[in-house]
């Protein structure tokens, strides 16, 4: 086994911490969370430093940050898919309008929404019926899965694709305007 002192492994840590971190921040493109990921990799490193050669530390210091940015990416914390605030999603009809005093923004906000409903009805199927479903006619996602007669995983798989598509779809309309 290949052992290290305190004193050794801070000197690991001080020789490849810059590489460490451009490599966490060459998959997560955050400076903080990067930061982050570079604090895991050397804790689990420590733990684990006596399993590798001491001439194979770079290498194994690179693919065990790799592999902590993989982990991190699958999360299902980085991978939730917002969809749009309560306010860009369209009143359901006969709703009262809203309170602002500029007609001019009741307006532009009515046609938003207006857009917005556009873009969840043009989504390809199978993700257009479940999406129209969820955020044009408020329904749960069991009965949706229910009224389509797919499992209730499929459902919320599909609602989740439908949501990233609609953000894709909202950002490519903002760089374009």
């Amino acid at each position: 086994m290949w052992a290290l002192t305190n004193e050794e492994f801070t000197g690991l840590m001080q020789q490849y911490q810059r590489l460490v971190y451009t490599v966490c921040l060459q998959f997560v493109h955050d400076p903080h969370t990067a930061e982050d990921l570079t604090q895991d990799t050397f804790l689990s490193a420590f733990s684990a430093i006596d399993r590798c050669e001491p001439q194979y530390y770079k290498q194994w210091l690179v693919r065990v940050a790799a592999n902590k940015c993989k982990d991190h990416l699958k999360s299902a914390w980085v991978r939730k898919v917002e969809a749009p605030g309560d306010d860009a999603m369209p009143e359901p009809r006969g709703a009262p309008g809203t309170d602002a005093d500029d007609p001019a923004e009741s307006v532009q906000a009515r046609a938003g929404a207006a857009e917005l409903e556009q873009l969840v009805r043009t989504l390809r199927e199978p993700y257009g019926k479940i999406a129209v479903m969820y955020f044009l006619e408020h329904k749960e996602n069991a009965e949706i899965a229910r009224l389509v007669g797919r499992p209730p995983a499929t459902v919320n798989s599909q609602l989740w694709r439908a949501k990233l598509l609609l953000r894709q779809q909202i950002l490519e309309r903002r760089q374009r305007e």
